[in-house]
């Protein structure tokens, strides 16, 4: 897999996720999200549910948790997919050939 792939699966689970995304709730997370609305006095639990995320991800990203999963399933990083091209493509090692180290140093 890779960038592309990478992209693709992006762009088919963004699709897939429904602006009213209904998700069920154990005991324990229903007492944590009435904790934090009680806590910052907010009308409905969507605004939390959205920093939620926010924080999942940006905590991810900081740890390198994300990147270490992206190299697992995609061979490629976060960095790699902001700028839709891979590291060698960046620093262009893929447009050299491969040296023969057999023939390097005859004349």
């Amino acid at each position: 897999m890779g960038l592309d792939e990478l992209t693709a699966d992006v762009e088919t689970a963004f699709k897939e996720i429904d602006d009213e995304e209904a998700v069920g709730l154990d005991r324990e997370t229903r007492h944590e999200l009435a904790m934090l609305a009680a806590v910052f006095d907010t009308d409905g639990t969507d605004e939390l549910v959205r920093r939620a995320v926010h924080l999942l991800f940006q905590t991810t990203v900081d740890r390198g948790n994300l990147d270490f999963h992206l190299r697992q399933g995609y061979d490629v990083t976060y960095d790699e997919y902001l700028s839709g091209m891979t590291y060698d493509e960046m620093t262009g090692q893929n447009q050299y050939p491969q040296r023969d180290d057999e023939r390097r140093y005859q004349m």
